[in-house]
């Protein structure tokens, strides 16, 4: 069994508000089914992540995070007009991020990027998540090399861009090790690239339920980190560096 914590991870409960995205509405994927689904694993944690399904909507995430129990953390959606009172309050319930969807819509326009990564670092203490192809970093990178904490989903997607992922790893942008079945380039080409730059810059997540990839998760993911890396190294990947950059 391996040990893991689980850095990105969406919860879908119907009880809660969800919108249609781009024609798409994802099935149901309780706290409940993700625990059943990843039985295999010894959890220390985990990231829950909201969708652009989801947008700003709250209430799901506070209700999975109480659900889920010590050692999970939210990733959430905000507005730029957001409270530093709603920071507060979503920070009480653990949430540690703000996220950009670039790739999907649903979160907030990246021109409020720079104000909003730097704000909810300065109250909260928070990091920023994009999801976003390598393809498009440049037009972004001088912020996001600026700024006190980020980190990119999905190994970046595609491998047109991949050297501008590198480029911000080595200023200290974390990548996710997730979505294996949704990504266009070689994984452990990517993994040893990235690992070679910062290791401690990767951070394994299962992307469950892996809405719109064209393969789910799959428990042979973990394998072939470790296959690729080596047990010190992919022990890393897997639960060490996520679990110091979410719960430090």
């Amino acid at each position: 069994m391996r040990t893991a914590f689980d850095a990105h991870m969406h919860i879908i409960d119907p009880r809660f508000p969800l919108i249609e995205n781009q024609g798409y509405l994802p099935d149901a994927f309780t706290c409940r089914n993700y625990l059943d689904t990843v039985r295999e694993l010894k959890l220390i944690g985990g990231a829950v992540v909201s969708g652009s399904f989801q947008g700003f909507d709250q209430t799901y995430l506070i209700d999975a995070l109480q659900s889920l129990g010590p050692g999970f953390v939210g990733v959430t959606q905000l507005p730029h007009d957001t409270t530093d009172e709603e920071l507060l309050r979503l920070h009480s319930y653990g949430v540690r991020a703000v996220r950009f969807n670039v790739r999907r819509g649903g979160s907030e326009d990246l021109s409020q990027l720079d104000y909003m990564a730097r704000r909810v670092h300065e109250i909260a203490g928070w990091h920023t998540e994009l999801y976003i192809d390598s393809v498009n970093l440049p037009d972004i990178a001088p912020v996001l090399a600026a700024l006190p904490a980020v980190s990119i989903d999905h190994l970046g997607l595609s491998q047109s861009g991949f050297h501008h992922l590198l480029d911000l790893v080595d200023t200290g942008v974390r990548v996710k090790a997730t979505g294996f079945g949704r990504v266009e380039l070689d994984v452990p080409q990517a993994l040893r690239a990235i690992a070679a730059v910062n290791p401690d810059a990767l951070m394994f997540g299962t992307d469950l339920p892996s809405t719109r990839a064209r393969r789910p998760y799959q428990p042979s993911d973990i394998e072939l980190i470790y296959d690729t890396l080596g047990e010190e190294l992919a022990d890393k990947v897997l639960f060490r560096n996520a679990s110091d950059w979410y719960l430090k």
